[in-house]
Protein backbone atom coordinates (compact mmCIF):
# COMPACT_ATOMS: atom_id res chain seq x y z
CA UNK A 1 0.00 0.00 0.00
CA UNK A 2 1.06 3.44 -0.90
CA UNK A 3 0.89 6.11 0.67
CA UNK A 4 1.72 10.17 0.58
CA UNK A 5 3.37 12.21 3.54
CA UNK A 6 3.71 15.49 4.41
CA UNK A 7 5.22 17.39 7.05
CA UNK A 8 7.72 16.12 10.23
CA UNK A 9 7.88 12.91 10.05
CA UNK A 10 9.16 13.06 14.02
CA UNK A 11 5.79 14.72 14.44
CA UNK A 12 4.50 12.80 16.80
CA UNK A 13 0.96 14.59 15.85
CA UNK A 14 -0.42 12.39 13.37
CA UNK A 15 -3.41 13.08 10.34
CA UNK A 16 -4.58 10.17 8.22
CA UNK A 17 -6.51 11.53 5.41
CA UNK A 18 -8.50 8.54 3.72
CA UNK A 19 -10.05 8.54 0.07
CA UNK A 20 -13.67 7.68 -1.15
CA UNK A 21 -14.34 4.27 -3.46
CA UNK A 22 -12.31 5.46 -6.64
CA UNK A 23 -10.35 8.14 -5.59
CA UNK A 24 -6.75 8.34 -4.51
CA UNK A 25 -4.03 10.23 -1.73
CA UNK A 26 -3.63 13.26 -4.17
CA UNK A 27 -6.96 14.02 -3.35
CA UNK A 28 -5.72 15.93 -0.14
CA UNK A 29 -2.60 17.48 -1.33
CA UNK A 30 -4.26 20.99 -0.60
CA UNK A 31 -5.76 19.89 2.90
CA UNK A 32 -2.02 18.14 3.39
CA UNK A 33 -0.06 21.43 2.98
CA UNK A 34 -2.20 23.22 4.91
CA UNK A 35 -1.62 21.37 7.71
CA UNK A 36 1.60 19.59 7.80
CA UNK A 37 3.05 22.77 9.52
CA UNK A 38 1.06 21.18 12.86
CA UNK A 39 0.83 17.62 12.00
CA UNK A 40 2.74 14.87 10.05
CA UNK A 41 0.02 13.88 7.57
CA UNK A 42 -0.42 10.82 6.10
CA UNK A 43 -2.53 9.93 2.72
CA UNK A 44 -2.74 6.57 1.72
CA UNK A 45 -3.85 5.24 -1.44
CA UNK A 46 -6.28 2.25 -0.21
CA UNK A 47 -5.20 -1.11 -1.72
CA UNK A 48 -6.74 -1.29 -5.30
CA UNK A 49 -6.50 2.73 -6.32
CA UNK A 50 -3.53 4.66 -7.69
CA UNK A 51 -0.13 3.66 -6.73
CA UNK A 52 -0.92 0.92 -4.38
CA UNK A 53 -0.90 -2.63 -5.56
CA UNK A 54 -4.41 -4.87 -6.73
CA UNK A 55 -5.95 -7.42 -4.82
CA UNK A 56 -5.08 -11.26 -6.43
CA UNK A 57 -8.93 -11.86 -5.67
CA UNK A 58 -10.88 -8.79 -5.94
CA UNK A 59 -13.69 -9.91 -3.47
CA UNK A 60 -11.20 -8.54 -0.73
CA UNK A 61 -12.18 -5.38 -1.49
CA UNK A 62 -14.46 -4.86 1.32
CA UNK A 63 -13.88 -2.87 4.91
CA UNK A 64 -12.61 -5.39 6.83
CA UNK A 65 -9.38 -5.79 4.19
CA UNK A 66 -9.06 -1.87 4.78
CA UNK A 67 -9.28 -1.61 8.02
CA UNK A 68 -6.76 -4.34 8.73
CA UNK A 69 -4.22 -2.24 6.07
CA UNK A 70 -4.87 0.51 8.04
CA UNK A 71 -4.12 -1.09 10.75
CA UNK A 72 -0.82 -2.19 9.70
CA UNK A 73 -0.15 1.51 8.48
CA UNK A 74 -0.24 2.78 11.79
CA UNK A 75 1.86 0.24 13.20
CA UNK A 76 4.74 1.52 10.05
CA UNK A 77 3.95 5.06 11.31
CA UNK A 78 5.15 4.08 14.92
CA UNK A 79 2.87 5.95 16.81
CA UNK A 80 0.32 5.70 19.41
CA UNK A 81 -2.39 7.66 18.48
CA UNK A 82 -3.71 9.58 15.53
CA UNK A 83 -6.49 11.81 14.02
CA UNK A 84 -8.35 10.81 11.25
CA UNK A 85 -10.42 12.23 8.14
CA UNK A 86 -12.24 9.94 6.09
CA UNK A 87 -14.27 10.68 3.11
CA UNK A 88 -16.56 8.37 1.73
CA UNK A 89 -15.47 5.14 1.66
CA UNK A 90 -12.65 6.73 4.24
CA UNK A 91 -15.11 7.72 6.81
CA UNK A 92 -16.73 4.24 7.15
CA UNK A 93 -12.78 2.57 7.26
CA UNK A 94 -12.60 5.21 10.04
CA UNK A 95 -15.76 4.64 11.92
CA UNK A 96 -14.69 0.54 11.73
CA UNK A 97 -11.18 1.48 13.36
CA UNK A 98 -12.44 4.16 15.68
CA UNK A 99 -15.16 1.44 17.08
CA UNK A 100 -12.64 -0.88 17.83
CA UNK A 101 -11.23 -1.52 21.95
CA UNK A 102 -7.87 0.22 22.25
CA UNK A 103 -7.83 2.15 19.04
CA UNK A 104 -5.39 4.74 17.88
CA UNK A 105 -8.59 7.08 16.87
CA UNK A 106 -8.25 10.27 19.23
CA UNK A 107 -10.76 12.40 16.45
CA UNK A 108 -12.50 11.60 14.06
CA UNK A 109 -13.58 13.79 10.73
CA UNK A 110 -16.32 11.98 8.63
CA UNK A 111 -16.97 13.46 5.53
CA UNK A 112 -20.05 13.26 4.02
CA UNK A 113 -20.78 9.65 5.02
CA UNK A 114 -22.72 7.52 7.65
CA UNK A 115 -23.68 4.03 9.40
CA UNK A 116 -27.11 4.18 6.83
CA UNK A 117 -26.36 5.18 2.99
CA UNK A 118 -29.17 5.58 0.37
CA UNK A 119 -29.33 3.14 -2.33
CA UNK A 120 -30.01 5.02 -4.67
CA UNK A 121 -27.03 6.33 -3.87
CA UNK A 122 -25.38 3.44 -4.30
CA UNK A 123 -27.13 2.91 -7.74
CA UNK A 124 -26.12 6.36 -9.20
CA UNK A 125 -21.88 5.72 -8.07
CA UNK A 126 -22.46 2.06 -9.45
CA UNK A 127 -23.25 3.04 -12.60
CA UNK A 128 -20.01 4.24 -13.52
CA UNK A 129 -17.75 2.02 -11.25
CA UNK A 130 -15.71 -0.75 -13.09
CA UNK A 131 -16.43 0.40 -16.33
CA UNK A 132 -13.92 -0.06 -18.82
CA UNK A 133 -13.99 3.66 -19.94
CA UNK A 134 -10.91 4.91 -22.36
CA UNK A 135 -10.09 8.11 -23.83
CA UNK A 136 -8.01 9.47 -26.51
CA UNK A 137 -7.16 12.91 -24.99
CA UNK A 138 -6.88 14.07 -21.60
CA UNK A 139 -9.16 16.94 -22.32
CA UNK A 140 -12.15 14.21 -23.02
CA UNK A 141 -11.10 12.51 -19.61
CA UNK A 142 -10.87 15.43 -17.18
CA UNK A 143 -14.74 16.88 -19.10
CA UNK A 144 -15.68 12.91 -18.15
CA UNK A 145 -15.01 13.27 -14.52
CA UNK A 146 -16.72 16.08 -13.84
CA UNK A 147 -19.49 14.91 -15.37
CA UNK A 148 -19.97 12.27 -12.68
CA UNK A 149 -18.65 14.15 -10.39
CA UNK A 150 -20.63 17.55 -10.28
CA UNK A 151 -22.14 16.43 -7.01
CA UNK A 152 -18.52 17.59 -5.74
CA UNK A 153 -20.04 21.44 -6.09
CA UNK A 154 -18.49 24.03 -7.31
CA UNK A 155 -14.94 24.35 -8.87
CA UNK A 156 -12.01 26.05 -10.80
CA UNK A 157 -11.11 24.60 -14.58
CA UNK A 158 -8.16 24.14 -12.58
CA UNK A 159 -9.67 22.10 -9.82
CA UNK A 160 -11.64 19.96 -12.10
CA UNK A 161 -8.10 19.02 -13.85
CA UNK A 162 -6.48 18.05 -11.27
CA UNK A 163 -8.82 15.76 -9.98
CA UNK A 164 -8.89 14.11 -13.25
CA UNK A 165 -5.20 14.16 -13.21
CA UNK A 166 -4.75 12.76 -9.91
CA UNK A 167 -7.52 9.25 -11.06
CA UNK A 168 -6.18 9.05 -14.85
CA UNK A 169 -3.67 7.60 -16.16
CA UNK A 170 -2.32 7.00 -19.99
CA UNK A 171 -1.69 2.77 -20.51
CA UNK A 172 0.06 1.01 -23.35
CA UNK A 173 -1.46 2.36 -26.30
CA UNK A 174 -1.91 5.73 -25.26
CA UNK A 175 -5.75 6.18 -24.02
CA UNK A 176 -6.45 7.60 -20.46
CA UNK A 177 -7.90 5.35 -17.37
CA UNK A 178 -8.49 5.10 -14.35
CA UNK A 179 -5.89 4.31 -12.06
CA UNK A 180 -8.38 1.44 -9.80
CA UNK A 181 -8.89 -2.06 -10.44
CA UNK A 182 -11.94 -2.49 -12.14
CA UNK A 183 -12.36 -5.49 -9.85
CA UNK A 184 -13.40 -3.62 -6.39
CA UNK A 185 -16.70 -3.06 -8.36
CA UNK A 186 -17.21 -6.92 -7.95
CA UNK A 187 -18.38 -7.04 -4.21
CA UNK A 188 -19.90 -3.59 -4.61
CA UNK A 189 -22.26 -5.30 -7.31
CA UNK A 190 -23.25 -8.55 -5.38
CA UNK A 191 -24.14 -6.48 -2.73
CA UNK A 192 -27.98 -7.62 -1.69
CA UNK A 193 -31.15 -5.88 0.01
CA UNK A 194 -30.32 -8.20 2.95
CA UNK A 195 -26.50 -8.07 3.08
CA UNK A 196 -27.15 -4.09 2.88
CA UNK A 197 -29.30 -4.48 6.01
CA UNK A 198 -26.73 -6.35 7.71
CA UNK A 199 -24.28 -3.96 6.75
CA UNK A 200 -25.97 -1.00 8.31
CA UNK A 201 -26.93 -2.83 11.33
CA UNK A 202 -23.04 -3.45 11.72
CA UNK A 203 -21.99 0.22 10.99
CA UNK A 204 -23.88 1.55 13.40
CA UNK A 205 -23.51 -0.63 16.08
CA UNK A 206 -19.44 -0.05 15.14
CA UNK A 207 -20.80 4.51 15.15
CA UNK A 208 -22.44 3.95 18.66
CA UNK A 209 -19.08 2.42 20.00
CA UNK A 210 -17.14 5.13 19.13
CA UNK A 211 -15.87 7.34 22.04
CA UNK A 212 -13.68 10.11 20.89
CA UNK A 213 -15.31 13.22 19.48
CA UNK A 214 -16.80 13.24 15.99
CA UNK A 215 -17.48 15.82 13.09
CA UNK A 216 -19.87 15.30 10.29
CA UNK A 217 -19.73 17.23 7.58
CA UNK A 218 -22.49 16.75 4.62
CA UNK A 219 -22.83 18.70 1.74
CA UNK A 220 -26.49 19.90 2.07
CA UNK A 221 -27.14 18.48 -1.80
CA UNK A 222 -25.77 14.60 -0.77
CA UNK A 223 -27.61 12.16 -1.92
CA UNK A 224 -25.60 9.65 -0.24
CA UNK A 225 -25.80 10.79 3.91
CA UNK A 226 -29.68 12.00 4.15
CA UNK A 227 -30.61 14.78 6.95
CA UNK A 228 -32.35 11.81 8.91
CA UNK A 229 -28.99 9.79 9.38
CA UNK A 230 -26.89 13.43 10.57
CA UNK A 231 -29.43 14.14 12.44
CA UNK A 232 -29.44 11.00 14.05
CA UNK A 233 -25.72 10.57 14.22
CA UNK A 234 -25.72 14.10 16.67
CA UNK A 235 -27.93 12.51 19.03
CA UNK A 236 -26.44 8.99 19.52
CA UNK A 237 -23.18 7.35 19.86
CA UNK A 238 -20.24 9.94 19.62
CA UNK A 239 -23.11 12.01 19.26
CA UNK A 240 -21.39 13.69 16.48
CA UNK A 241 -21.50 17.43 15.65
CA UNK A 242 -22.86 18.27 12.68
CA UNK A 243 -21.11 20.99 10.07
CA UNK A 244 -23.62 21.43 6.82
CA UNK A 245 -22.38 22.99 3.66
CA UNK A 246 -24.06 24.32 1.02
CA UNK A 247 -24.54 24.08 -2.50
CA UNK A 248 -22.71 20.86 -2.26
CA UNK A 249 -23.39 17.18 -2.66
CA UNK A 250 -21.50 13.93 -2.26
CA UNK A 251 -18.61 14.54 -1.70
CA UNK A 252 -16.60 17.74 -0.24
CA UNK A 253 -13.61 17.99 -1.72
CA UNK A 254 -11.50 19.72 0.89
CA UNK A 255 -9.76 22.07 -1.70
CA UNK A 256 -11.08 25.24 -0.69
CA UNK A 257 -10.21 27.65 2.19
CA UNK A 258 -13.56 27.50 3.88
CA UNK A 259 -13.59 23.91 3.85
CA UNK A 260 -10.34 23.65 4.70
CA UNK A 261 -10.77 25.65 7.34
CA UNK A 262 -13.05 23.52 8.95
CA UNK A 263 -10.56 20.61 9.33
CA UNK A 264 -8.05 23.16 10.96
CA UNK A 265 -10.97 24.39 13.50
CA UNK A 266 -11.07 20.22 14.20
CA UNK A 267 -7.82 19.33 14.37
CA UNK A 268 -6.23 22.46 15.97
CA UNK A 269 -2.43 22.95 15.88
Amino acid sequence: MAYKEWGDPANPKVLICVHGLTRVSDDFDALAQALSHDYRVVCPDVVGRGRSEHLRDPQYYQVPQYVSDMVTLIARLDVESVHWLGTSMGGVIGMVLASLPDTPIRKLLLNDIGPAIDAQALARIGEYVGQDVRFASFDEAWQYVRAISLSFGAHSEEQWRKLAADVMRQNAQGQWVFVYDPGLALPFRQATAESARQDEQRLWAAYDAITCPVLLVRGTDSDLLSPETALAMSQRGPKAKVVELAGVGHAPTFLSEAQIAIAKDFFPG
